[in-house]
């Protein structure tokens, strides 16, 4: 396996597809660095030649992405809580935080069903 910005990419799919498997790249942005660095996004891991595996890796590294992201997004959410903000007191209570309906949906934020308490 090819190892790109510390993470284990497969090598038996599409380059496009393998770069997603890094948190902070999306389907757009692993094009986009194909494209740039002209390599046929369609082309496996494993057909790539280790100077086009380390070009991938130096594009990356201009990119915000694995810990360094998550640390971010970890701060950024840490930040509108100190403040108690609404977001930051909807992140506190791990309710949807951008103003989705919560009466009859948003299962996937408050967990199963709990049975009323009387």
């Amino acid at each position: 396996m090819a190892r790109i910005a510390g993470v284990n990419i497969p090598e038996n799919k599409h380059v496009e597809i393998s770069l997603t498997h890094i948190f902070g790249i999306g389907r757009k942005t692993a094009q986009k660095i194909c494209v740039d660095l002209k390599i046929d996004y369609t082309k496996k891991i494993s057909d790539l030649s280790e100077d086009e595996i380390e070009n991938i890796r130096n594009s990356i590294s201009s990119y915000v992405v694995e810990g360094d992201l998550r640390r971010n997004i970890s701060t950024n959410i840490k930040r509108l809580q100190d403040l108690a903000s609404y977001r930051g007191i909807r992140h506190r209570r791990k309710l949807p935080t951008r103003g989705q309906n919560t009466k009859n949906n948003a299962r996937t934020r408050k967990g199963p069903k709990k049975p009323m308490r009387g």
